[in-house]
């Protein structure tokens, strides 16, 4: 018998999910936990988010670069960052419901 979503998410070793999450990022932890809704909504948000900046800098002044390119980077961190801590307390969820 195949093993259920939780078990494999049970099984799964959470700080792996983790760095994974923010090393590489874009929600590679959630291709390890085989999570694949998680891992869509995190590509369709950093697109997004290339796409927003990527728009905005069209008419940019070049001094203006340095900083649009800050604050892109700050947004892939700030989303790698909230999707390493959801796979990390998504791991301990199910563990302590058993």
């Amino acid at each position: 018998m195949a093993p259920t979503r939780e078990q494999i998410l049970a099984a799964s070793a959470g700080w792996v999910a983790v760095v994974l999450n923010v090393v590489p990022g874009l929600g590679a932890g959630y291709l390890y936990q085989r999570r694949w809704k998680a891992y869509w909504i995190t590509s369709a948000l950093a697109t997004a988010w290339f796409v927003a900046g990527a728009v905005l800098a069209q008419d940019a002044a070049a001094a203006a670069e340095a900083q649009n390119q800050l604050v892109g980077l700050l947004g892939l961190v700030l989303l790698a960052g909230v999707t390493a801590t959801e796979a990390g307390l998504a791991v301990k969820r199910v563990r302590q419901d058993g």
